[in-house]
């Protein structure tokens, strides 16, 4: 996208109130449902269940003050949750770092895809059906 024609249309939307912001959006997706040459990119999870809602509020008739201070909560939960993620994966990439470290400076071989038993323990012994007391005893 140009990014002047971007920061003209975004000092125009700067001036309208967000019931006239909606009805742009609405036209913008009508226009993308028409003549988009590519795909729009793929939104997060959180992003689309976030636009799932207002999308609702809006067909339910909500207000739009209320709808734009519904989404300024989701949003706000969206960048805890958001920040939640990066952090156990960040914490998930330590961990994984400092295994693998530890096995160089103890020479250990790398680990091994799991297998059906526990590394350390025997196979159980077949097991053999008791045999039947014989009738000429």
């Amino acid at each position: 996208m140009n990014p002047y024609v971007r920061d003209r249309i975004n000092r125009k939307l700067d001036t309208l109130s967000d019931e006239r912001l909606y009805q742009i959006l609405d036209y913008v997706e009508f226009l993308e449902s028409k003549y988009a040459e590519k795909s729009a990119p793929v939104a997060n999870v959180f992003t689309r269940f976030a636009e799932g809602v207002e999308d609702k509020l809006r067909a339910g008739g909500v207000a739009v003050s209320t709808v734009a201070e519904t989404m300024g909560f989701l949003n706000k939960a969206m960048g805890v949750l958001n920040g939640v993620a990066q952090t156990t994966m960040t914490v998930a990439g330590d961990v994984v770092n400092a295994a693998k470290t530890a096995a160089d400076q103890v020479g250990a071989p790398p680990p091994a895809a799991p297998s059906a038993a526990s590394p350390g323990t025997q196979p159980a012994p077949p097991v053999v059906p008791p045999t039947p007391p014989s009738a000429a005893a």
